[in-house]
């Protein structure tokens, strides 16, 4: 009897033993992959910024390969998406463990402005070009939004939503099923940015230019005045669409992309970016962001995207 006590209480010991290894070593594998950076993701992130660095410089070379001037895509389009679906990859990575949902909201919002304040500090007009010796901006024509302030928007709504929105934890289920609160923000972002884009009535509107040495003005006028007319609905043009619309009224005239891609129609590019001759239209000089408002909603979708993308790697190192 006390021989079989003994055997028994030595196999008790080795299960343990044995358990208490399995832990260990399974707590040194997570440390482990929690130090490891996704190869992928930083393959594709350098991929991405080989292709924004070729179509900047090649772009000028290849017409075809830069930013298509509006409808179409080229090579160029695809370096934006491709960037805020990074950043939607990466938010499901950071925010996998969730413990205080108020400090981590607090931390995307810092790090969202930081980036939108960064953006208006290198696109707002601060840098007067490479063989300028001055430096400073004009408050009353800085650039508000830009690439990164969009990048920053997007960043913080696919934030919120992997911190706040709940999840099914049934184990059955697919990962779209489990995040179906995502695909409804992305559902009501769409019809939010369709319903405004097509439902918008887009009334005539009007741009100044500084006088040029061209202009048949006197040169006593320090601007020229310049009309469109629009007068529409649901217009996808340059001139008239409901995004241009939403940016002049919200964050004025003046605060846009002075040299929009679009003056590269056909339309436009027979003229010099200083004056509208007759030929012409008027809005082939008048600035429209392409990282507006309403773009915005859009960006954000792509993040919320990529989050979902960011889910299943997720889900796939759990199995594993």
């Amino acid at each position: 009897m006390a021989d079989y006590l003994q055997l028994r209480n030595e196999v008790e010991l080795q299960l343990e033993q044995q358990q208490q290894q399995q832990q260990d070593e399974s707590k040194k594998k997570k440390m482990k992959r929690g130090n490891t950076r996704l190869a992928s993701l930083d393959v594709f992130r350098g991929l991405s910024v080989f292709l924004m660095i070729f179509v900047d410089y090649a772009g000028a070379i290849l017409p075809s390969i830069s930013h298509s001037p509006w409808n179409g895509v080229h090579l160029a389009d695809f370096v934006m998406p491709f960037f805020l679906f990074i950043v939607g990859v990466s938010l499901a990575l950071v925010y996998k463990n969730v413990q205080n949902k108020v400090k981590a909201t607090y931390k995307a919002v810092i790090r969202a402005t930081q980036l939108f304040l960064l953006g208006i500090f290198l696109q707002g007009g601060y840098f007067h070009g490479i063989t300028s010796l001055t430096f400073g901006v004009d408050m009353e024509s800085i650039r508000w939004l830009g690439i990164l302030q969009r990048i920053a928007l997007g960043y913080v709504i696919a934030a919120l939503c992997e911190i706040w929105l709940p999840c099914r934890t049934r184990l059955e289920i697919t990962t779209s099923e489990k995040y179906y609160m995502n695909w409804c923000v992305i559902l009501a972002l769409c019809i939010i940015h369709s319903g405004l884009l097509y439902g918008l009535y887009v009334s005539d509107w009007e741009f100044r230019l500084p006088y040029s040495a061209y202009s048949m003005l006197s040169p006593h006028d320090s601007h020229i005045v310049y009309m469109v007319k629009c007068a529409v609905r649901g217009d996808l043009g340059p001139a008239c669409n409901a995004a241009g619309m939403i940016d002049r009224y919200i964050l004025g005239v003046d605060h846009l992309y002075k040299k929009p891609v679009y003056r590269n129609l056909k339309e436009c590019s027979s003229s010099g970016y200083s004056h509208v001759s007759g030929s012409q239209p008027p809005w082939c000089f008048a600035p429209f962001d392409p990282e507006g408002i309403l773009s915005s909603l859009t960006a954000a979708v792509t993040c919320i995207i990529g989050l979902h993308y960011g889910h299943v790697l997720v889900q796939i190192e759990v199995k594993v």
